[in-house]
């Protein structure tokens, strides 16, 4: 049984993104990211990945406090089976996903009040973050 952790936050950034509305034209999963970070499984940054769009990864510290909040509440309630995590801000969104070896944070653009779908996180719990690491847009901190 999946337990999805909604957490409200401030991940708002120096820069102003455009507003993309659902019907001006389809962007995939990838274009959305902003930002990136990985996490060991006990909730420890490991590594970084920045956008000209988003330099400031202040957002990290949030997503480090509701992997530590998760852990306390799976520990204390005896529950298993996290799966992901969906922190909202006032411009961008923030998914983070368990994968076998991680937590992968991704930083996406905040499109539409519900713009995190089911098919994007199924993506995101695919997605390989060292790929980013070679690719143009962005840069590992």
């Amino acid at each position: 049984m999946s337990y999805p952790l909604d957490v409200s936050s401030d991940l708002a950034s120096p820069t102003a993104v455009p507003h993309i509305a659902s019907g001006e034209g389809v962007m995939s999963h990838a274009d959305c990211i902003i930002g990136a970070a990985v996490f060991d499984l006990s909730g420890l940054p490991k590594e970084y990945f920045t956008t000209a769009e988003s330099t400031d990864v202040g957002w990290v510290q949030t997503i480090f406090q509701a992997l530590g909040l998760q852990s306390l509440l799976m520990s204390s309630l005896r529950l298993e089976g996290f799966h992901h995590a969906v922190i909202h801000g006032a411009e961008y969104q923030a998914v983070v996903v368990r994968q076998k070896i991680r937590y992968t944070a991704l930083l996406i653009r905040r499109t539409e009040p519900n713009s995190i779908s089911d098919s994007l996180i199924s993506w995101s719990q695919e997605f390989e973050p060292t790929l980013l690491r070679s690719h143009p847009r962005f840069r590992t901190m």
